[in-house]
């Protein structure tokens, strides 16, 4: 009797457990709410910062009202929820499956948008701690593509609500990659590899030309074509960067 008693106690016991686990797991991931549902609580998790549990309801939608009112909502929602879940790669390609499924939606600018702020965040914002470099001798493999995202949604929505704010973060990110290139030239003169380093300080006044970097970039040239013997690009150079920045203190 006490045998039998024990097992009924466990069973019991075990579909207690289950149901708790499941009424856990329902609110979490939202199964079994309607579509309105759990959008509204996918909203109410981004407003609480909840981003984990904001993906599980939104990817939940997605998958079961694929085509319903709240689809495309959910899934310009999603790419957001991703980006603030640190999870970078399925931000993009959300962004991407966006672009590719619903060219001419009306918010469309708003997941090229999302793609630059990916790029940018991972650049100087989520991830810089870890770094100990200086920001101008990292690689600017994110930088550069960051600035491509925002240049596409400027050049394809020039009037979109996103466009002032890409356009200042290209200004930051333009100074960024020339800074960059000016930390490879100067690698170079420590080398000795002059012809290398005048030919990237030259790389940053055409690609970069209202950059920061450029009055530096023009004195690496002249030191450069100066060692080289190069006599008329020095000069020329020389007069360039006198012309522009008349009070810049060359080397002796």
């Amino acid at each position: 009797m006490n045998f039998r008693r024990s097992i009924l106690i466990t069973t019991l016991m075990l579909l207690v457990a289950s149901c708790a686990t499941t009424e856990v797991e329902q609110l979490s991931t939202g199964r079994g709410l309607t579509a309105k549902e759990l959008y509204d609580k996918a909203l109410s998790n981004i407003s609480a910062s909840n981003f984990k549990q904001a993906v599980q309801k939104l990817e939940n939608l997605d998958s079961r009202f694929p085509f319903g009112v709240y689809a495309e909502q959910a899934q310009l929602s999603l790419i957001y929820a991703y980006y603030k879940n640190r999870d970078s790669a399925s931000a993009i390609s959300q962004a991407d499956r966006f672009i590719r499924q619903h060219p001419k939606h009306a918010f469309v600018d708003y997941a090229y948008y999302m793609k630059g702020m990916v790029n940018f965040s991972a650049e100087i914002g989520f991830f810089q701690e870890a770094f100990s470099a200086k920001l101008e001798q990292r690689d600017a493999a994110t930088a550069r593509q960051s600035f491509r995202d925002f240049s596409e949604l400027v050049k394809r929505y020039p009037a979109s609500n996103y466009a002032p704010d890409a356009r200042k973060r290209m200004i930051y990110l333009r100074n960024r990659l020339a800074q960059y290139e000016l930390h490879v030239a100067r690698y170079y003169m420590q080398r000795k590899a002059y012809l290398a380093a005048a030919n990237r300080a030259k790389y940053v006044i055409e690609h970069f030309p209202k950059s920061e970097a450029n009055a530096d970039a023009l004195a690496i040239m002249v030191s450069a074509y100066d060692i080289l013997g190069l006599e008329t690009l020095a000069e020329k150079s020389r007069r360039t960067l006198l012309l522009n920045f008349p009070g810049y203190q060359l080397p002796l």
